[in-house]
């Protein structure tokens, strides 16, 4: 067979369902080979988007969502999308067709050095340079993809290797057992925890990634101690569950940062600096830390542990909680009630356009618990973040350690792919949602029922918050908008506007009940955000 039929067959070895792309000419021998494969080709409006999708595939289903390019600018459209990938720790194979091999070594058409240009935002960038090694890199990409923590593999192929003959098969797919913690670790941190008075669990990424939540729950609801949790680990822990702080993130000094503060120990489980610098925590350098998660921990100054335990969370958690002998009430009844009140404040509020407040309590209630949102970046990411009340693991996926603008469309089509029984909502500003709103058409053709609830401030919001804070000025942040009803009619889509505050929660469940592409244009108003900065200044700890 053809190295591009091989290539294929590996794909389905490695039990790939979707690859998400744009095809070009050095990659016409392996689309022609998914003709005959059972692997779908979902064909994006642009590279970007295609990354993004298999970043947010990748995230949800823990196998590697696959991505492919033609060589030169098509490569280079992937970028981004797969550097979020990678800081986001989702496993990803991005692909790229390449010139024939003849015209590498000499200044030539669309030919870039990608191996190269992709080795910094990769575990893993190679080129196929003979037909026989396709099954062994094929393997190795989504061996690496996968391996905690994940990330994404980059196979560049050129043309003429593609078109090549050969007898081979793919090689036999083999993943290594989880290791587990050491038991004398295990004692140490059971005897830390023990004489702590004021413990406090910060949950991240790694936790969900390890399908943990149910030990953390255990764990935490044994040991009566309170969890806060990393955007990227929203859910892994009930909103409602009474040990439940929120989301730790905001650079802001706010509520659940005070729990931080007086702890006398804090507990990280599954926890990435990438997502929230310790320095924004750690203010205390007397303060215990525990690591649990599967990797050693990074070497920071800010991050010195106490304790490691690596391997298996889950089974860490448990022996822990199985030996540890606290017995201490728990120590942040008043912070967990301002943190609620904070919550609903503003669940009837009907003036319009709508704060954010609002928006979030009408999703919540619109939504069941195991439905998916996929934050896009921006001031709305904030908001989702602190407020969103997540009672799943995954039910609400926010970039934050690349945090690119653009992935919410593209993910939530993605979603509904890997999650087909969940809705699946784009929670997106005006800015990001224009730079990949190309996916709608995409969406449209494929006949993927996606919700995007639109943001809309005519500002790139976040940046205005800051320039605010900081200079008590704007500076060039202003832009128009389409019309998005109108737009999503062009797309095939339905569009509706949100005219009157108490109109949202209705159209929402309509949007459901449409089974369709739906766009809403909801105006925001963003004064909230100096609002809650004021408020976060002037708060008295409530502990």
């Amino acid at each position: 067979m053809k190295a591009a039929e091989l290539f294929v067959k590996c794909l389905e070895n490695e039990g790939v369902e979707y690859i998400f792309g744009i095809p070009g000419e050095e990659n016409l021998d392996v689309m022609d080979a998914l003709l005959d494969s059972k692997i779908q080709f979902i064909l994006t409006r642009h590279e970007q988007g295609a990354a993004f999708m298999a970043d947010v595939y990748g995230r949800l289903t823990g196998q590697a969502g696959v991505c492919l390019a033609t060589l030169g600018p098509g490569a280079t459209n992937l970028v981004t999308g797969v550097a979020d990938a990678n800081m986001d720790r989702a496993p990803v194979v991005a692909i790229a067709g390449q010139a024939s091999t003849n015209r590498l070594h000499k200044e030539s058409h669309q030919v870039l050095d990608l191996v190269n240009l992709f080795k910094p935002i990769t575990k893993y960038s190679t080129q196929i340079l003979t037909p026989e090694v396709v099954p062994e890199v094929v393997r190795k990409a989504f061996k690496v993809a996968q391996a905690e923590k994940p990330g994404c593999s980059f196979i560049d192929f050129p043309e003429n290797i593609a078109e090549k003959t050969l007898d081979k098969k793919p090689l036999i797919k083999q993943s290594p057992l989880p290791s587990y913690a050491n038991p004398l670790k295990v004692e140490q941190a059971a005897d830390i925890i023990s004489q702590a008075r004021f413990p406090i669990i910060i949950a991240g990424n790694g936790v969900v990634r390890s399908k943990a939540s149910d030990a953390l729950l255990e764990f935490a609801t044994k040991l009566n101690i309170p969890v806060a949790t990393t955007f990227m680990a929203k859910g892994v822990l009930p909103c409602s569950n009474e040990l439940s702080l929120g989301t730790i993130g905001l650079q802001a000094h706010d509520y659940i940062s005070c729990g931080i503060d007086r702890a006398d120990l804090v507990i990280c489980v599954g926890y990435d600096i990438v997502e929230y610098h310790p320095h924004l925590w750690n203010q205390n350098p007397d303060t215990k830390i525990i690591h649990i998660d599967t990797q050693p921990a990074e070497v920071d100054e800010h991050y010195m542990i106490s304790a490691g335990l690596i391997g298996d969370i889950g089974q860490a958690l448990s022996s822990i909680a199985a030996i540890s002998k606290r017995h201490v009430g728990y120590p942040f009844q008043g912070l967990k009630q301002r943190i609620k009140e904070t919550f609903h404040q503003l669940d009837d509020d009907q003036n319009h356009p709508v704060k954010p407040q609002r928006i979030l309590t009408d999703l919540r209630k619109a939504l069941a618990a195991q439905d998916i949102i996929v934050s896009d970046v921006g001031a709305h990411k904030m908001w989702i973040a602190r407020m969103y009340q997540a009672e799943a693991p995954n039910s609400c996926i926010i970039s934050n350690g690349f945090a690119s603008m653009g992935i919410a469309l593209p993910g939530a089509i993605a979603a509904k792919l890997a999650k087909p029984e969940q809705i699946a909502v784009a929670v997106t500003g005006d800015a990001g949602f224009l730079m990949n709103f190309q996916e709608v058409e995409t969406a449209v053709r494929l006949n993927i029922p996606i919700i995007v609830l639109i943001w809309n401030d005519q500002q790139y919001g976040l940046i205005k918050w800051k320039q605010m804070n900081q200079f008590g000025r704007e500076s060039n942040v202003s832009f128009s908008n389409p019309d998005f009803v109108k737009l999503a009619e062009a797309f095939g889509a339905k569009g509706y506007k949100i005219e009157h505050t108490k109109d949202l929660l209705p159209t929402l469940k309509q949007a459901i009940e449409d089974n369709c592409v739906v766009l809403i244009d909801c105006p925001v108003d963003y004064s909230e955000n100096l609002k809650l900065t004021q408020e976060l200044g002037e708060m008295i700890c409530p502990t």
